[in-house]
Order: structure tokens, then C-alpha cells, then sequence
């Protein structure tokens, strides 16, 4: 079955930048969708990227050119590099994937799910 793996999150000052990874198993195939969502305690799970296959990359609007989500296919990896980064970036970050039609950015209609990596901005 499917399985996503995220590493890279960390504790970082204001100003800084981090690149999450996402490794995929137990598949031959990437899903189309593949996404990041974060979750700060006591808010919603929000959408902060998405790549569709055919190449195509959506933001969440406080991303505002901040954000860069890309996929290496020889890998099994998508990546989330972040720059600047501010204190209301912090978060667990958790990639997600659907090879379906997911509702992007409504985490619910997502298939498959890592377990996260926290961001900590200070």
C-alpha cells in the first residue's frame, strides 16, 4: 500500500527557509495529486501546495511566492521549499496524495497521508 514519508521539518528563526521532503513507497506509480497541508493547533488543516501530474502547481494564498513544491519521479520524493518564513508558518506539514480528483485544497478528498514534520518559526 502506499505509504508517504516526511522528514526535513525543524525549529527556525523568522526570515529562514527549510526544505520538507516526501518520500514515497510501496508503489510503482505517483499519484497525480500530490500535495502539502499544515495544521497549526486549534485551526483547520489548510492546503500550502499541490503538483498535478502533468506538471501544474497551485498555492494556498498566504503562500504568496514564498513556496516552492516541486517532484522528483527518479526519487519518489516530492519537496516543499519555504523561504522567509514567519512565526504564523508554524505547523505540522503533511504531504498528501490522490490519484483520483481530489478537491484541492479540501484536505478531506486526499487518499493518502504522511504522518508529518513539525515547523517550529520563532
Amino acid at each position: 500500500h502506499v505509504q508517504l514519508v516526511e522528514s526535513g521539518g525543524d525549529s527556525v528563526q523568522a526570515g529562514g527557509s527549510l526544505r520538507l521532503s516526501c518520500l514515497l513507497s510501496g508503489t510503482r506509480y505517483i499519484p497525480t495529486y500530490m500535495a502539502w497541508f499544515r495544521q497549526a493547533p486549534g485551526k483547520e488543516r489548510e492546503g500550502v501546495a499541490v503538483f498535478i501530474g502533468h506538471g501544474a502547481t497551485y498555492y494556498g494564498d498566504f503562500v504568496k511566492g514564498r513556496f516552492t513544491i516541486s517532484l522528483d519521479d527518479a526519487k519518489s520524493t516530492v519537496y516543499l521549499h519555504m523561504t522567509n518564513l514567519n512565526p504564523e508558518d508554524t505547523a505540522m506539514y503533511y504531504c498528501a496524495g490522490d490519484r483520483g480528483e481530489p478537491r484541492w485544497p479540501t484536505a478531506l478528498t486526499f487518499a493518502y497521508w504522511g504522518q508529518g514534520t513539525q515547523v517550529t518559526v520563532s
